[in-house]
């Protein structure tokens, strides 16, 4: 309850922001710093820290100066907007125009998505940024205009690996663990194949329910263990490599179409750019985090992973076998790894 009404008063708060900055919806008339700059509010869940963060930031001035002063982008971390799915709910009716969200958040409105979260689906971080520069995703990105948004880009988060109270080294040590997972199908379903119980949650409450005994672990990359300061209360950190999920820039679709086609290029263009970029500062702060969740007690284990592809191979399965548009994109994901 405390939460709805919370997100209640957000929305109210944002409406009447927006109204004195302008709303991107309304349109532009291409000439830039002709008239005044449009704000385009951003949620964004993880810290200032964080590789992404640092790169939307970068994206924003360089949008700002492509556009003559046209655009530029506000960016609220540490989900001051709201949890992913709360911002992408935001995103969807207007009240922000853009957020940085899980795959398994869109996955909800798309089942397509699901493909590009599936568990091992892709075999290395050169791997997957291949598959996101490729121009494979141009289709499923522009698919969602109905929903009321649009995909600008995906950007990598690592890959995601369980940490709990001990390592955790066969789908065994995992019985009947709660683990925190995202909140999307594939993403319990794939916890809960691989031996554990899957317990979605926010981001946010994951150290709190974890101290408390709510739950007895997570799974994420070592950059946001780190940033969150997680192993504090998961001091086990377990090289699982069990997914590595995009997360998605998305944009409100009347906030887009809004644009000059000369704008809406500029921005499609930067985040093209900036989706090899956030690869760039992800590679360059892993040994950072890695040193830091060290230092704090941490004790990161390599695993042997393939009982836990094996134990994942019908979710897959499932995934991939439920449409046309759903196995060829695997497909193709898994072709640009050969």
């Amino acid at each position: 309850m405390k939460k709805r009404i919370l997100a209640a008063i957000l929305a109210g708060a944002m409406v009447l922001s927006l109204a004195g900055c302008g709303k991107a919806s309304t349109g532009d008339n291409g000439q830039g710093g002709a008239g005044k700059t449009t704000t385009l509010k951003l949620a964004f869940n993880q810290s200032e820290n964080h590789p992404q963060y640092k790169a939307l930031a970068e994206l924003s001035k360089e949008l700002k100066e492509a556009t003559n002063g046209a655009y530029e982008i506000e960016i609220s971390p540490n989900e001051l907007l709201g949890s992913q799915k709360d911002a992408f709910e935001l995103v969807q009716n207007g009240t922000i125009q853009m957020a940085m969200v899980a795959n398994s958040i869109v996955e909800n409105v798309n089942s397509d998505f699901a493909v590009l979260g599936l568990p091992y689906a892709y075999d290395s971080i050169e791997h997957q940024k291949k598959v996101f520069t490729s121009g494979i995703l141009d289709d499923i990105f522009t698919s969602t205009t109905a929903n009321k948004f649009n995909v600008l880009a995906a950007f990598t988060a690592g890959s995601r690996c369980v940490y709990t109270d001990k390592p955790i080294t066969k789908p065994e040590d995992l019985a009947g663990y709660k683990i925190r997972v995202m909140e999307a199908p594939t993403s319990i379903a794939m916890l809960n194949a691989m031996g554990g119980v899957a317990t979605p949650m926010a981001q946010g409450e994951v150290y709190t329910a974890i101290q408390q005994g709510i739950i007895n672990g997570g799974e994420n990359n070592e950059i946001t263990y780190a940033d969150l300061k997680h192993y504090e209360v998961a001091p086990f950190f377990s090289y699982t490599r069990h997914l590595m999920i995009p997360d998605l820039l998305v944009i409100n679709a009347d906030t887009l179409s809004g644009m000059s086609e000369e704008n809406q290029k500029i921005l499609k263009d930067l985040c093209k750019e900036y989706t090899n970029r956030e690869f760039e500062l992800w590679n360059e702060q892993i040994e950072t985090a890695i040193e830091t969740a060290k230092a704090g007690g941490a004790t990161f284990t390599e695993v042997d992973i393939t009982p836990f592809q094996e134990a994942v191979q019908p979710v897959i399965a499932d995934v991939v076998g439920k449409s046309e548009n759903a196995k060829a994109l695997y497909d193709q994901i898994r072709a640009l790894a050969e």
